[in-house]
């Protein structure tokens, strides 16, 4: 018989956003689960057929509480729009009975005080997990998962800082900021991984990484696996955050983009983001690998070819 903390059935919220299209392959692939997706009655997004939808008005509780019922764990992967939304998934899984509840985190580190000053945006993120942390009593359990940026997404995307067709770099204050970063199968093997081990899991926050990297060495590794010199733009970070900063200020949602790179690998103080040195890594606890920079270097060039 299934223990109570045991997980089967999970709904994921996010499931067409980049980092929902990451999770909700991994979570079927494991064969662990049955899984399912919340929708908006208005979307278009399609989704795998092995996925159960169901459509509900984020906005009405009723319709929330019904979603949620019969669930054991919901996954958030919604983006920084929905990011306070959260909040009422929260009160709507308590009242389901849920058993755990993963926020959209999936990114930087949350717990830094110097990220969230950096990134206004992720106070937001801060404020969900306090409140979960204060719904403890309620038999709803919670995990944060960090797993800074995403490796091979981001060298393929250029949010990294390379071109790989054009074989040009955008360098950070000489590129020598260690930062813990990790590719998308194995965000998805840790969500897998967090859900599959529900007690050693609950109410804590985790690290994970594929690797401990820095531009410098990413770009050492593009050079060797491309054989070339690549062409490189130095930049610094007081002129990025300022820009990043105009950005916002005058509505641009992009600017988050260059204050979460200056919270990755940015010169500043205090921003904890070599889990490695600066936290705990949950690798081990959840029995996922260490990778290797250049291996993942080869692998991302080669699916360019």
């Amino acid at each position: 018989m299934p223990s109570n903390t045991e997980i089967r059935n999970v709904l994921v919220i996010g499931a067409a956003g980049n980092l929902g299209q990451i999770v909700l392959p991994g979570l079927l692939a494991s064969g662990a689960f049955t899984v399912s997706i919340l929708t908006r009655a208005s979307t278009t997004a399609s989704f795998p057929a092995s996925a159960t939808i169901i459509k509900a008005d984020y906005d009405s509780e009723e319709d929330l509480v019904g979603a949620f019922t019969g669930q054991d764990a919901i996954v958030s992967t919604i983006g920084g729009a929905g990011f306070t939304q959260q909040r009422a998934f929260i009160d709507a899984a308590i009242k389901a009975g849920v058993k755990r509840f993963l926020p959209s985190e999936l990114s930087s580190n949350t717990r830094s005080d110097a990220v969230r000053k950096l990134l206004p945006l992720f106070e937001a993120k801060q404020d969900i997990l306090d409140y979960l942390k204060g719904k403890e009593g309620t038999g709803l359990t919670w995990t944060g998962l960090a797993t800074g940026p995403m490796l091979d997404w981001g060298l393929k995307t250029g949010f990294l800082g390379f071109d790989l067709t054009a074989r040009k770099a955008k360098i950070w204050d000489g590129g020598k900021t260690t930062f813990s970063a990790t590719n998308e199968a194995d965000i998805a093997a840790a969500v897998v991984s967090v859900l599959q081990h529900p007690v050693e899991t609950a109410n804590k926050y985790l690290y994970v990484e594929t690797a401990a990297v820095s531009q410098k060495a990413i770009l050492d590794s593009l050079e060797a696996a491309t054989s070339s010199t690549w062409e490189v733009e130095n930049v610094n970070t007081a002129d990025s955050v300022a820009l990043g900063r105009q950005l916002v200020a005058q509505g641009d949602f992009t600017g988050n983009f260059l204050l979460v790179q200056a919270s990755t690998w940015g010169n500043g103080q205090g921003l904890r983001q070599n889990f490695s040195v600066d936290e705990e890594l949950a690798n081990s606890l959840l029995g996922l690998p260490k990778g290797d920079v250049h291996q993942t270097v080869r692998r991302v060039i080669q699916d360019i070819k």
